[in-house]
């Protein structure tokens, strides 16, 4: 088994990131970060501390540069969560600064059809949703160290990945942490949304 210097944690967003990365903080030759390097730009943005495990939604979005700094060289993990659960946790998420109303008024030029994302803010959700697991599909096409995790089964899959990246360190601790939803989100019903 190869030493990894580095992991990386992919996917949609409101999909587990920060749940997973707090059971990966009972690693102990890794250290473990979520969305660390946001602000940087270029070389910055991916210049990450070796033995290092990062989860961070937004690297959907540069998977291009991700490829180019990491490669095949990483383990990584598309972190997914039920479709549903995610497009409707995104769905109420439509404000400025967030991904979904970003991916509303910028990705899909709104001026076309400047009310389709106050409408159906569901639609939105679910095709931003759609499109990013499947960046995260094609740029792991060619990627020999990975694993997907489903967060809805991650007690399950977490001592898999522990020894799939040679982690050392208390997996009874991180099994208990990823029993504790983090970053919850109630819906306009008044179902929670656990991530």
């Amino acid at each position: 088994m190869p030493n990894f210097l580095n992991v990386f944690v992919l996917g949609t967003g409101r999909c587990g990131t920060l749940s997973f990365i707090s059971g990966c903080k009972f690693i102990t030759n890794f250290t473990a970060g979520h969305e660390t390097r946001t602000s940087l730009l270029g070389r910055e943005r991916f210049n990450y501390p070796m033995g290092h495990i990062e989860a961070d939604n937004r690297l959907s979005w540069f998977l291009g540069k991700l490829d180019k700094v990491f490669g095949k060289e990483a383990f990584y993990v598309h972190l997914l969560r039920n479709r549903d659960e995610v497009s409707r946790s995104y769905a109420k998420r439509l404000f400025p600064g967030g991904i979904m109303k970003s991916y509303a008024d910028g990705v899909l030029m709104p001026r076309q059809y400047p009310r389709q994302a106050a409408k159906d803010p569901l639609a939105i959700a679910y095709d931003l949703v759609d499109t990013v697991n499947g960046n995260i599909e094609m740029f792991l096409k060619d990627k020999p160290y990975q694993m997907s995790v489903h967060i809805e089964s991650v007690g399950k899959q977490f001592p898999e990945f522990f020894e799939r990246i040679g982690a050392k360190g208390d997996l009874r601790a991180a099994l208990k942490e990823l029993k504790t939803p983090k970053n919850t989100s109630q819906m306009k019903s008044g179902s929670g949304g656990s991530v």
